[in-house]
C-alpha cells in the first residue's frame, strides 16, 4: 500500500472532532496539493509546535512531524528518515515511529541503496523493563518472542529454529549482536550443505600464536554504561554454572586447522573487559565441533559477552560457520561485592526500590519508604533453583526473598511480616497468600533465608529448618529470576546465593 492512502486510510478512523485528526487532514490536504515537505514542516512550526504545546515532547506536535515525514517519503525509508530528522524536534521517537511503519512496509529492502544502517547497530535491542533480563535482546530473537506468542494465541506450538538455540541467524543479514574481535570478518549467509538455513560464516586471518574473538552482549555493553539522558538497567543473560554449547563447521577448503573454544568477557577493575577462555578443541578442515564449556565461578563478576575464540600456533586463513550458540542450565553462583573495584556487579541488579546502597558495612542495603520495593537479577530461563540469604530487617514492616520473578508484579515471595507472621505469596493478578504460619522475629537480627522452587513445588526455610512445602497447581509460575523484598523499612545482607542443585528436602 502506498505510505499516503495509508495515512489517509487510517485517518478515516479518528474521531472528527479531534485535533490530531484535524492535523492531518491539514497534511493530507497539502500533500494532495503537491506542496514540498518544508512547507508542511512551516504549518507544522506555527500551528502545532512545542510553544503551543508545551511539556515533555508533547504527542501533538510529534505526531504531526511523523506524518509529514510519512506522506513525503515517496514510500522510500531512507527518505522518510531524512525528512523526520531534518524537521527536528524529538528526533529519536519520531524517527523510530517513521523508520519502523517504512520498515515494516518495505522489508529488508528498505536499507538498502543507501547508508549502513543494520552494520553499525548488529541486530542489538535494548528492552527497558523491571524484568531485567529481558533488557539486551535482538531483532531476531525478539521475533522469536512475537512468533511464538502468535501461535499460542491461536493455540498452537511454535519451535524455534536449530532446537531453540539462542543465537541461530535464520533470516537474512541477522548477526544477533554479534561483532568481530581481531582479524576476523563475519556475514550472514546460505548454509553451505542445507537448503533453506542459515549461518554465520567467519572469514579469518591469524598471524603465528594469533587469537581472534567473536562476541555478543550479555549485559550492558561498556559503550552504554554511561549512556546519557538514559540509564540502562538491565540484568546479564548468562551466569556461572550454565553450560554454553555452540555448533560449528569449517570449510573443507581450509588449509591446515586451528583450534576454536568458547570465550566470555566478564566486568573487572575500573569496569574494564576481562576475557576468560574455556578449553580449546583442535578444528581440522571440513569438520563439525559441538563446543560444551560450562561457566566457572566468576567471583561476583557479571559476564558482559560471549562467543567463540579462535586461535593458531601458524599462520592461518580459512572459514569457520557458525551454525548456532545457546546455553541452558541453572546457575550456581553467589552475589557479592567482588575483590576487583568495578560498578558492574551492582548494576546487574534492577533497583526497584527507593534506594539500593552499597557500604555501611553492608554489600547489599535496600531501603523503601512506602509500599513494596525489589531488586531483581536474573533471566526468565532460570526454571528450578534454591535461592538463600541472610537478611538483616533493620526497622521494616516486611522483608524476604523472591523467586521466579518476572518483573514487579510477578513472583513468589517469601515473607516475614509484622513482626509475628511468615507467609510465602504469589504475585499475579493480585496477591495469593499460599502459605502461613506464625513466626516471632525481631529487629537487627539476621534471618537465613531460603526458597527451594523445583516444578510447581515450593520449599521454605528459615535458619536452616524447612518450615513448610506448598505445590501452586493454579496457574503457577514456571520460571524467572530472583529478588529481595523490602517492605517500608530497611534491610540488608552481604550474599545472595543461587543454586541448581537440592538435597532431599527440596533444598538447595
Amino acid at each position: 500500500t502506498d505510505v499516503v492512502e495509508l495515512v489517509t486510510a487510517a485517518a478515516a478512523h479518528i474521531d472528527q472532532k479531534s485535533l490530531i485528526r484535524r492535523l492531518v487532514g491539514e497534511l493530507i490536504e497539502l500533500r494532495r496539493k503537491d506542496a514540498d515537505w518544508r512547507s508542511a514542516w512551516r504549518l507544522v512550526s506555527t500551528t502545532y509546535g512545542y510553544d503551543r504545546y508545551g511539556g515533555g515532547v508533547h504527542i501533538v506536535p510529534n505526531h504531526a512531524i511523523d506524518i509529514v515525514g510519512l506522506l513525503w517519503s515517496d514510500n522510500s525509508f531512507q527518505k522518510g528518515l531524512m525528512i523526520t530528522n531534518t524537521c527536528g524536534w524529538d528526533t529519536d521517537c519520531n524517527a523510530g515511529n517513521v523508520g519502523c511503519i517504512l520498515g515494516v512496509r518495505n522489508g529488508l529492502a528498505a536499507f538498502e541503496g543507501g547508508p549502513d544502517w543494520r552494520g553499525p547497530v548488529a541486530d542489538q535491542l535494548y528492552l527497558a523493563t523491571a524484568d531485567g533480563g529481558r533488557a539486551i535482546s535482538d531483532a531476531l530473537r525478539e521475533t522469536d518472542f512475537i512468533l511464538e506468542t502468535a501461535h499460542a494465541i491461536a493455540g498452537e506450538k511454535w519451535f524455534r529454529p536449530k532446537g531453540g538455540a539462542r543465537f541461530h541467524f535464520s533470516l537474512p543479514g541477522s548477526v544477533q549482536g554479534f561483532r568481530s574481535k581481531g582479524n576476523l570478518k563475519l556475514e550472514n549467509t546460505h548454509h553451505p550443505t542445507e537448503p533453506g538455513q542459515r549461518v554465520l560464516t567467519l572469514h579469518y586471518r591469524l598471524e603465528s600464536n594469533g587469537t581472534s574473538a567473536l562476541l555478543t552482549p550479555t549485559f550492558i555493553p561498556t559503550e552504554a554504561i554511561d549512556m546519557p539522558g538514559y540509564n540502562l538497567l538491565a540484568s546479564p543473560t548468562l551466569y556461572s554454572g550454565q553450560t554454553v554449547r555452540a555448533s560449528l563447521f569449517s570449510d573443507e577448503k581450509n588449509f591446515g586447522s586451528v583450534a576454536v573454544g568458547i570465550q566470555l568477557q566478564i566486568y573487572g577493575e575500573d569496569d574494564r573487559l576481562v576475557a576468560i577462555r574455556g578449553p580449546l578443541q583442535d578444528f581440522l578442515p571440513g569438520k563439525i565441533v559441538n563446543l560444551a564449556w560450562q561457566v566457572p565461578d566468576l567471583g561476583g563478576a557479571p559476564i558482559a559477552q560471549v562467543g567463540i575464540s579462535i586461535a593458531s600456533r601458524e599462520p592461518a586463513e580459512g572459514v569457520v560457520y557458525l551454525d548456532h550458540l545457546s546455553w541452558d542450565g541453572s546457575p550456581n553462583l553467589s552475589f557479592h561485592r567482588p575483590v576487583a573495584s568495578s560498578r558492574m556487579w551492582k548494576r546487574q541488579w534492577v533497583n526497584a526500590a527507593d534506594f539500593f546502597e552499597d557500604g555501611f558495612g553492608e554489600t547489599f542495603r535496600v531501603i523503601q519508604n512506602r509500599g513494596r520495593g525489589l531488586v531483581i537479577t536474573g533471566t526468565r530461563e532460570w526454571t528450578d533453583y534454591s535461592v538463600q540469604a541472610s537478611i538483616t530487617p533493620h526497622l521494616v514492616k516486611a522483608f524476604g526473598l523472591a523467586a521466579r520473578v518476572q518483573g514487579l508484579e510477578r513472583y513468589y515471595a517469601l515473607l516475614l511480616c509484622n513482626q509475628n507472621t511468615l507467609k510465602l505469596i504469589k504475585r499475579l493478578d493480585g496477591e495469593t497468600i499460599l502459605a502461613e504460619e506464625v513466626f516471632v522475629w525481631e529487629f537487627g537480627r539476621p534471618y537465613d533465608l531460603q526458597i527451594a522452587i523445583k516444578g510447581n513445588q515450593i520449599s521454605v526455610s528459615v535458619d536452616g529448618a524447612l518450615l513448610f512445602t506448598v505445590e501452586d497447581l493454579d496457574r503457577p509460575l514456571s520460571r524467572g529470576g530472583i529478588g529481595l523484598v523490602c517492605e517500608e523499612g530497611r534491610i540488608g545482607t552481604d550474599e545472595v546465593s543461587v543454586r541448581s542443585e537440592f538435597d532431599r528436602r527440596g533444598n538447595g
